[in-house]
């Protein structure tokens, strides 16, 4: 009953399979290899549209080098102050970009607020030499809170930033699951709707270790290229990387690992609803559920072997915040999380409660 996080899961039998069938024999290196071209083909084919492809063995690295490509040293990049960005990377956009300043945006449920996000850009205004210029906006999807961005969110806020001269990054750590549960195309989802800059989360969802920088201009990347070499981020093998995500995105494998890692969420979450003095504060939409447990309840799992974190009480609004021996915790399923644990993690919490 892992319940901890996504990351927690290996990697999925296909793209072990490609990770293997690579290995063997000879190959240009540093991605000059027929696997990291299939794997830029296949996102082509993916988004529907060229564009410039970067791989990377982290999120972090990801995210990082796209900010980066987007933020000058004296730029600001605007973002939620719950968003990973801003963090879980422990400064790492700041260091690739040599400096940009992170700018918190706030908003219900994790996502940004537009009307905060208009107040944030007019308080920075262009050409003022005191002051950080202006340079990108980050979105997380989906955010740290489980919740969603529609696709017409998205231009929205793409629209606000774009009228200011920013560039728009989307971190995707769990774009899959999003695009699961949104029911709309990667296109819709990213530069249909005006996104500039997708950090494309694979490790999370079925692959060893394989994250993707897109660039949906190509004519924007060319600083990308020495960037990521700069940072340490330019595999020799990196044949290894473009086996991971040409198979992880072939025939829909991506989509079919994340629907399973939903589909075992929803079950979750509607467990845990019916089961007593269990409290969910808000709808389930990916694969993160979130919940508030009675003390007992929390001691139960823990003590049956369940692994799951405490969350911050402070991402809950005050009506639904833990009183006494609660705890608010964030459980997280994955491609390879098992139905049978979801239904034993369930009757647990449904017994303690009753006692």
């Amino acid at each position: 009953m892992d319940f901890a996080s996504d990351n927690a899961s290996g990697a999925s039998p296909e793209v072990m399979a490609a990770i293997v069938a690579a290995n063997a024999g000879f190959a240009p290196a540093y991605g000059a290899d027929p696997w990291t071209q299939a794997a830029e083909r296949r996102i082509a084919d993916v988004f529907e549209r060229e564009c410039a492809v970067f791989l990377v063995a982290t999120g972090t690295a990801s995210n990082a080098l796209a900010l980066a490509s987007l933020t000058p040293p004296w730029g600001a990049a605007f973002c939620h102050p719950d968003s990973h960005v801003m963090g879980d990377e422990c400064g790492a956009p700041e260091f690739f970009s040599a400096g940009a300043k992170l700018v918190p945006v706030g908003g219900e449920g994790g996502k940004i607020d537009a009307g905060a996000l208009r107040e944030a850009l007019d308080a920075f205004p262009r050409g003022v030499a005191k002051l950080v210029q202006p340079s990108a906006l980050s979105l997380s999807q989906a955010t740290e809170s489980g919740s969603l961005y529609t696709p017409d969110e998205v231009a929205g806020l793409a629209g606000l930033a774009h009228e200011r001269g920013v560039g728009v990054h989307m971190d995707g750590a769990r774009f899959a699951n999003a695009l699961v549960a949104l029911g709309c195309t990667p296109a819709q989802l990213t530069w249909r709707a005006g996104v500039d800059v997708l950090s494309l989360g694979a490790s999370k969802n079925g692959t060893l270790a394989c994250e993707a920088v897109v660039i949906f201009d190509p004519a924007r990347a060319q600083d990308l290229v020495f960037r990521r070499k700069r940072s340490g981020h330019t595999l020799s093998k990196g044949r290894l990387l473009g086996a991971q995500m040409e198979a992880w995105l072939r025939d829909g494998h991506w989509l079919a690992l994340a629907r399973h890692a939903n589909d075992c969420a929803a079950q979750l979450a509607a467990g845990l609803r019916d089961a007593p003095g269990v409290r969910t504060p808000w709808p389930t939409a990916v694969n993160e559920v979130f919940a508030v447990l009675p003390g007992a309840v929390d001691a139960a799992l823990r003590a049956a072997g369940a692994r799951y974190y405490d969350w911050p009480a402070r991402r809950l609004p005050a009506a639904l915040a833990p009183r006494g021996a609660e705890r608010f915790v964030r459980l997280v399923t994955s491609f390879a999380t098992s139905p049978q644990d979801v239904a034993r993690f369930v009757e647990i919490a449904a017994g303690a409660g009753k006692d």
